[in-house]
């Protein structure tokens, strides 16, 4: 109970309001929602009796009941700060839910429990049902409109795996241009005719000099 306690008291107004509707849709359930009746063969008598929305479960049932958990079960991780996304936002969800489940309230007025060739009536606990739902729709649509839009998932995610920035590195100066050496030339030998004079190439023997 603690827990709820908590949960409460970190709920937004809205929030609250959607808990309350969602609680309520939850316990009109166990309201009368169709009145039956069945006739004693022996004395002709008709008796009269009713049944809770549990007295004659369907798909119908069963799915107001998991969209009343759903939203409450919703806001109550939201209140304790959990994160987590949901397509179009939490206002988007709780509206659909609502109009989901007052939808499948309206088409259980058509599709009611057999009731061995008797007529069976609506109870009061069925429109309460009907009143929740629609509310739960309407604070769903007024959420929508106060809360900011959500960033989409796969941004979030980058956002949340991107690294932090590194600095960036300096660029270094350049440094005073470098000579290149140009290689060695090798010494070439004095030419027995002189400095002045072309020297010839021959590919004759060269000649002996005299001792």
């Amino acid at each position: 109970m603690s827990r709820l306690t908590r949960a409460w008291r970190a709920m937004e107004r809205e929030q609250r309001l959607a808990a309350i509707a969602s609680a309520s849709l939850l316990v009109t359930m166990f309201f009368p929602w169709y009145g039956l009746q069945s006739l004693n063969r022996k004395t002709g008598a008709i008796y009269s009796h009713n049944i809770s929305a549990f007295g004659d479960v369907s798909f119908v049932e069963a799915a107001i009941f998991l969209v009343a958990a759903g939203v409450s079960a919703l806001l109550i991780a939201r209140a304790e700060g959990r994160e987590f996304h949901m397509p179009g936002g939490d206002g988007t969800v709780v509206t659909v839910a609502g109009a989901w489940a007052a939808l499948l309230i309206f088409y259980r007025v058509f599709s009611r429990p057999s009731g061995d060739g008797y007529p069976v009536g609506i109870e009061w606990g069925f429109f309460l049902a009907f009143v929740a739902a629609g509310t739960l729709a309407f604070i769903g649509w007024r959420m929508r409109a106060s809360e900011p839009p959500e960033a989409p998932l796969s941004r979030a995610r980058a956002e949340r795996r991107r690294p932090a920035a590194e600095p960036l590195a300096q660029p270094v100066p350049p440094g005073p241009p470098r000579h290149r050496r140009s290689p060695p030339v090798p010494a070439r030998e004095p030419s027995p005719l002189g400095d002045g004079a072309p020297e010839q190439l021959s590919f004759e023997d060269p000649p002996t000099r005299p001792e």
